[in-house]
């Protein structure tokens, strides 16, 4: 059964004052939650709609359409979409959304999981209480927040990317702000962040590794390329480049800080094309000594 909103449940909430008096003025009390925020929607209330889902929370409802194409749209269970979406506004889900073919909106924020079998493009946020799981390429103009993030192709973001869990990427990886993965950071191509580059567990990639500030792991980095920062380069264990390892002038190479110095040769080893100018911790290989 959907929730019903009274006046009195509406003001135990302390909604503001224009947002309340437009509730009681177009007659919405008693009436079932999402039909409210359908009312809100249609109205251009979109941030009323908003408030109303982030203090009301999720539903157990689930809404199925063939394509979804609105300018803004509010739904407070599971949409299930099975072609694409088009929503150049706000496109705001309590519970998952699933989508068949690809995703294009301003704003995305859902508080389960996404799941999308093409693309998904956003001009501004993307926003998962779950995991972001997509067959194609992720491209945000601004931020994106996730449990976790898996996607087959690409991932460019023109803002920030903060997850909880970790990032699996098919292809390159280009962020202008920060990346931060609580778990580990996996990619089949070139990773290029401009900002922090601040990893939990490990750094594994099949390309190479460029940052703008500090590059940052709990665990070791592997990448088949070079392995550049602007500033430091630190890792908890290993570090391991086919290509050259260059922290920026004046900085720090380190290896092995999470790691005692009597075991740094079988935990906390560096190995690149050269010794890095700079190393401070950890255990040097040549490349050419190293097993194959």
């Amino acid at each position: 059964m959907d929730m019903e909103l009274t006046q009195t449940f509406l003001r135990g909430k302390n909604p503001c004052a224009a947002g309340y008096r437009w509730f009681v003025r177009n007659d919405l009390s008693g009436k079932d939650y999402q039909s409210a925020m359908d009312t809100q929607v249609a109205a251009g209330r979109i941030e009323d709609a908003r408030w109303l889902l982030e203090n009301f929370g999720a539903t157990h409802s689930v809404l199925e359409l063939e394509h979804l194409e609105a300018e803004h749209f509010v739904f407070a269970g599971t949409l299930i979409v099975r072609g694409d979406v088009r929503v150049p506004g706000q496109l705001l889900v309590g519970g998952k959304l699933q989508v068949g073919a690809g995703i294009r909106a301003g704003t995305v924020e859902v508080g389960g999981d996404i799941q999308s079998g093409g693309a998904i493009f956003c001009d501004s946020l993307l926003k998962a209480g779950g995991t972001i799981k997509t067959a194609w390429s992720v491209e945000v103009q601004g931020d994106v927040y996730a449990e976790s993030l898996r996607t087959g192709w690409e991932l460019r973001c023109g803002g920030k990317v903060q997850l909880q869990g970790d990032a699996i990427i098919g292809r390159e990886v280009q962020v202008q702000g920060m990346l931060q993965c609580t778990k580990g950071l996996r990619a089949g191509g070139d990773v290029c962040v401009q900002g922090l580059l601040d990893v939990g567990q490990g750094i594994a990639t099949q390309g190479e590794v460029n940052c703008g500030n500090h590059i940052q792991a709990g665990w070791g980095i592997k990448t088949l390329g070079d392995l550049r920062a602007a500033c430091s380069i630190r890792a908890g264990e290993s570090l391991q480049a086919d290509g050259e390892i260059s922290a920026g002038e004046g900085y720090g190479v380190f290896a092995g800080m999470n790691v005692q110095m009597q075991a740094w040769p079988d935990c906390a080893w560096v190995r690149a094309l050269r010794k890095p100018q700079g190393l401070v911790s950890g255990w040097w290989e040549d490349a050419a000594a190293c097993p194959a």
